[in-house]
């Protein structure tokens, strides 16, 4: 089991940049693929950008492509996801998820933190 904890979140206005960070407690992070995804307000939960148990394994939806950057420190126990250009659209709460599979589909993914809320708005 691995319980993730979800920060970073924040108020920022449109074409700034945040960056989120997910850590994670239990023995099997490097085992573990992690994906980002994101809940908008009436909306269903959608995958962001998803990174395997090798940095070069990533994979990114068409809306945050070239814009977002998931990335993983091992040794830290910690992923992150880098947020630039930031838009209105992209308003929402981020939720890190980990399995032993990867994706963007919500159920290749057996834990969850809590989410942290991103508000993009001038």
């Amino acid at each position: 089991q691995v319980q993730l904890v979800e920060s970073g979140g924040g108020l920022v206005q449109p074409g700034d940049s945040l960056r989120l960070s997910c850590t994670a407690s239990g023995s099997s992070f490097n085992n573990h693929a992690f994906a980002w995804f994101r809940q908008a307000p009436g909306k269903e939960r959608e995958g962001v950008a998803c990174i395997g148990t090798s940095d070069s394994s990533t994979l990114y939806a068409d809306s945050v492509n070239g814009r977002f950057t998931i990335s993983r420190d091992n040794a830290k126990k910690t992923v992150y996801l880098e947020m630039n250009s930031l838009k209105p659209e992209d308003t929402g709460v981020y939720y890190c998820a980990s399995g032993l599979w990867w994706g963007l589909t919500a159920n290749a993914y057996e834990n969850w933190g809590q989410g942290t809320q991103v508000t993009v708005s001038s």
